[in-house]
C-alpha cells in the first residue's frame, strides 16, 4: 500500500472515532455525580461575587491603620503595589478582609488605580482615606501619602479611644449604684417589710416611699427594663433613619453643660485635621470642604461645612463664614484660620488647630474622672443612705415603744 493511501485511511479512521467520541461524551456526562456539574460551580461563584459586592465586613480604624502602614512600608521598600497587596492578603486571617483584598488585587491586576478599587468599599475605608491615596497616585507620592494617612488615622483612633474611655468609669459607677439600689429594693427590703406591717404603726415618709418603689420594682421591674431596652433601640433606629431628628439630637447634646464642650472640641479636632492634611496633600479647598462634609459624623457640623463649601465656591474666605457661627467655631479658630489664609499656610494653621483641640480633649478626659468621681460618690451615698434611713427609722421607733416606762 502506498504512503498516500495509508495517510488517507488514517485520516478516515481518526474522523470516525472522533465522531464517536463526540457522540459518546454527552452520554458519559449524564452519569456524572451531581456535585461535579458546572452549573453548581457557577452558582457558588456568583454567590461569592455577590457576597463581595454586598459586603457587611467592617474594618476598625486600627485595622485600617495597620493595613495602610504595611502597604506604605512595602511600597517604600520598592515592592510594586500589586505584589504588596498579595503579600498582605497572604498574611490576613479574617475572611471578610481577604475577600476585600481579593477584589482590590483583581482590580489592580486589570490596570485600575488602587484608589478606584478602594472606592468600591467606601463604607469600609471612607472618603478621607480614598482621596488621600488618589492624590498620592496622581503625584507619584503614594508611599508618603500612605504614611501620612496611617499617622492621621492612628491619631484619630487614639482621640476616639480617649473620649470613649473617659465615659467608661462614670457609666460603670452609675450601673453599680443602680444595681446596689435595685438589690436592696427588690430582695432585702421586702424581707424586713412584714415586720413593719405587722406592728400596725405609722411609718415614716421615707419608709413609705421606699415601700412604694419596692412594690413597683417587684411587680413591674421586668416591664421597666424591657421598656428601657426598647426605648434605646427605638432611639438608635430613629437616629439612623431620620436625619432631622439626628440633627436636633446632636444639637441638644452640644448644649449639655459638660459633655457639649468635649463634643465640640472632638469634632473640631477631627475636622481641622482632615482639612489640614487634605490641603497639605494638594487637594483644593473646594474638594477639601466637600470631603470634610461627607466625613463629619456630627450633623450640625456637617451642615455648617456644607454651607461653608458654598460660600468658598463664590470666592469668599472661610474666616468670613466662621464669624457667623461663633457658638460652633470659637474666636481662636477664626483668628488662626484668617492668619493662615493671609499667609498662604492654611494647611499648617488647620493642623495646629487640630493639635490644640486634641490637647483640650485630652485634658478633659484626664480630669473627667477627678471631677465626676466625687459627684457619683455623693449620689451613690445619698441613694443607699436614704434606703438605710428608711429601714433604721421604723426599727428605732419600735425599740423606743418597747422600752419600759
Amino acid at each position: 500500500m502506498s504512503e498516500a493511501k495509508q495517510k488517507k485511511y488514517k485520516k478516515t479512521f481518526d474522523l470516525v472515532f472522533r465522531k464517536k467520541e463526540k457522540k459518546e461524551k454527552p452520554v458519559h456526562k449524564i452519569f456524572k455525580k451531581t456535585p461535579e456539574k458546572k452549573p453548581n460551580v457557577k452558582f457558588w461563584d456568583q454567590l461569592k461575587n455577590s457576597a463581595k459586592n454586598i459586603s457587611f465586613t467592617r474594618m476598625s480604624v486600627g485595622e485600617q491603620t495597620f493595613f495602610i502602614k504595611r502597604l506604605s512600608f512595602l511600597i517604600k521598600a520598592g515592592v510594586p503595589v500589586l505584589e504588596s497587596l498579595i503579600m498582605i492578603k497572604e498574611q490576613t486571617r479574617k475572611k471578610g478582609h481577604v475577600m476585600i483584598l481579593e477584589t482590590i488585587i483583581a482590580d489592580v491586576t486589570r490596570g485600575q488605580f488602587l484608589s478606584t478599587s478602594l472606592a468600591k468599599f467606601r463604607k469600609v475605608f471612607g472618603d478621607f482615606s480614598i482621596n488621600i491615596i488618589s492624590f498620592g497616585e496622581s503625584t507619584g507620592m503614594l508611599s508618603d501619602n500612605l504614611e501620612y494617612l496611617a499617622e492621621e488615622l492612628k491619631k484619630k483612633n487614639a482621640l476616639r479611644k480617649k473620649v470613649m474611655g473617659a465615659f467608661i468609669y462614670p457609666i460603670i459607677v452609675t450601673i453599680a449604684t443602680f444595681g446596689i439600689t435595685g438589690f436592696l429594693m427588690v430582695y432585702l427590703f421586702p424581707k424586713i417589710m412584714p415586720v413593719f406591717t405587722s406592728l400596725h404603726i405609722t411609718l415614716p415618709l421615707s419608709t413609705r416611699i421606699v415601700i412604694a418603689i419596692s412594690d413597683f420594682l417587684r411587680n413591674h421591674g421586668l416591664t421597666l427594663i424591657i421598656s428601657i431596652i426598647i426605648f434605646i433601640i427605638a432611639l438608635l433606629i430613629v437616629l439612623k433613619q431620620s436625619k432631622t431628628f439626628h440633627f436636633y439630637f446632636d444639637k441638644l447634646i452640644m448644649k449639655l453643660p459638660a459633655i457639649g464642650s468635649v463634643v465640640k472640641n472632638y469634632n473640631l479636632a477631627n475636622a481641622t485635621r482632615t482639612m489640614g492634611l487634605l490641603l497639605k496633600s494638594g487637594v483644593t479647598l473646594a474638594e477639601t470642604l466637600e470631603i470634610t462634609t461627607r466625613v463629619a459624623g456630627n450633623l450640625v457640623y456637617k451642615e455648617e461645612f456644607r454651607k461653608m463649601a458654598k460660600i468658598t465656591d463664590r470666592g469668599e474666605k472661610m474666616s468670613a463664614y466662621l464669624t457667623t457661627s461663633r457658638n460652633l467655631f470659637p474666636d481662636v479658630l477664626t483668628q488662626i484660620v484668617s492668619v493662615g489664609e493671609r499667609s498662604g499656610n492654611l494647611s499648617h494653621s488647620l493642623i495646629y488647630l487640630s493639635e490644640l483641640y486634641e490637647a483640650e480633649v485630652d485634658d478633659f478626659t484626664k480630669n473627667l474622672s477627678t471631677i465626676i468621681e466625687p459627684v457619683l460618690m455623693i449620689i451613690m451615698g445619698v441613694m443607699v443612705g436614704f434606703i438605710a434611713i428608711s429601714i433604721i427609722t421604723p426599727i428605732y421607733s419600735i425599740t423606743q415603744n418597747l422600752t419600759p416606762k
